[in-house]
């Protein structure tokens, strides 16, 4: 049992910290400045924190010194003004840690060559962190990785500074929920999971987070249980996207249309919940984040066999979509070598303008590979880079749709103009469903 003189002494560590954190006094910072972490640096700063950005990058750190925004989910006057206060800096110096009481990490956790998770990133941002802790300090790591990632790799280099978590600071894990594109929930309304080291690392994070956000914050016992049910969040899409988009195949097969049964099938009010086929998923999370999950499994002498299934029948949809391409261009005696392939859409889901492991480029690259002449158009993404190689997208004309073989819909921007699209495609593939109950004068097919 804890001597009734420590318990008092960490409680008044635990009581300071948090009187800052409500009477915003607090100065917070946030590692990483990309689509996670600017979004959650302005928000902290719109509640009132004076907030420092610390990235890698001399190009982000010097557009959010100007106001400038780069991230979709970020308003540009919200930025400009909380600069111009002060509110917000960004620095590559990571000495000024050292003047902070909270530090969040939300840096990349990439998949090396091997589907495993790459935590360089929260390593090295982990050092940094040590390199400048001091008592009664906040470190909250939103990055998401493996279960354990917080207790095995984070706290023992924190903890080699020689502070002790939960009586000189605190650690917790908070995973991050951003959903770009999406139009209801955003950083701020987004409910917060948070799970601490110890008791009072918990209540000082939420005690952050129910001072930044208007979502509720929901305690859990461990960093573990936080970073579990991150993965458990975006597995759960994963499966079910797979399960869609095996039944597509199937329906093409059988001739029967997987649009029409999924809208059938949500006419059930209970036990089924719609997920909707497609080209492939894309982003840094539902395609990713089940690996962390499938590699840590193999500790426990586990195969996460679902997972990997689930995994490869995503991954096979660009070539499920381009066997259909082949498919509808033979039946007007085509061949995919040397047609114009017109692809609308680069981003891996609508209205962002971010197009990482979008299936859209291994479509690209597999129509290539085959001989087709590859052009596209999205609102977003004019341009795109890919192994090396600059690609500029076409302007969206009536002249360059008729022009085509054939034009296939990847991506489903609410700006796009539809009416234009189905009036001048000979021939319309559309993987996203995008062109229902809009008219479309000439040779139209689904996913």
């Amino acid at each position: 049992m804890m001597p009734p003189f420590v318990e008092t002494l960490n409680r008044n560590i635990t009581d300071i910290l948090i009187d800052k954190l409500i009477s915003k006094t607090a100065s917070l910072g946030v590692i990483g400045l990309g689509y996670v972490g600017l979004p959650l640096a302005v928000e902290k700063a719109k509640a009132g924190y004076r907030v420092i950005g610390f990235d890698i990058q001399q190009k982000r750190v010097d557009m959010v010194n100007q106001g400038i925004n780069y991230i979709g989910d970020v308003i540009e006057n919200e930025l400009r003004q909380l600069v111009q206060t002060g509110a917000i800096t960004a620095t590559t110096d990571y000495s000024f840690i050292h003047e902070l009481d909270v530090i969040s990490i939300c840096v990349p956790t990439p998949l090396d060559a091997y589907q495993q998770p790459d935590i360089t990133y929260v390593k090295a941002s982990a050092e940094a962190v040590a390199a400048h802790l001091h008592p009664g300090m906040l470190v909250v790591l939103e990055s998401t990785t493996y279960p354990g990632t917080t207790e095995e790799v984070v706290l023992p280099i924190l903890e080699a500074t020689g502070l002790k978590c939960g009586e000189d600071f605190f650690l917790a894990y908070s995973p991050e929920r951003v959903d770009p594109g999406n139009r209801v929930y955003n950083t701020k309304n987004t409910p917060k999971v948070v799970g601490g080291i110890t008791k009072a690392c918990t209540e000082v994070a939420a005690t952050l987070y129910e001072q930044v956000l208007e979502g509720k914050v929901h305690q859990v016992s461990s960093p573990a249980v936080a970073e579990m049910e991150k993965i458990l969040e975006n597995t759960f899409r994963n499966i079910n996207i797979a399960l869609v988009n095996e039944m597509a195949i199937l329906c093409n097969r059988m001739g029967i249309d997987i649009w029409e049964v999924i809208d059938a099938a949500s006419t059930k009010p209970y036990g089924f919940m719609p997920f909707y086929p497609g080209p492939g998923l894309g982003g840094h999370c539902i395609p990713v984040d089940p690996w962390y999950l499938t590699w840590k499994a193999r500790e426990f002498n586990y195969h996460t066999r679902l997972i990997e299934v689930a995994g490869e029948i995503n991954n096979s949809m660009p070539e499920f979509v381009v066997e259909r391409i082949g498919s509808i261009l033979n039946q007007f005696c085509k061949p995919i070598n040397g047609s114009t392939v017109y692809l609308l859409g680069i981003a891996y889901k609508k209205d962002i303008d971010d197009y990482r492991e979008s299936p859209v480029i291994k479509i690209i690259e597999l129509l290539k590979q085959k001989g087709a002449r590859v052009v596209f158009s999205d609102p977003k993404i004019p341009r795109i880079t890919y192994k090396g190689t600059n690609y500029e997208g076409i302007e969206l004309t009536a002249e360059n749709l008729s022009n085509a073989d054939i034009v296939v819909l990847t991506t489903d921007h609410s700006d796009y103009d539809y009416n234009l699209i189905g009036t001048n495609a000979e021939v319309l593939f559309d993987t996203r469903n995008a062109m229902q109950g809009i008219e479309h004068k000439n040779h139209y097919f689904r996913l």
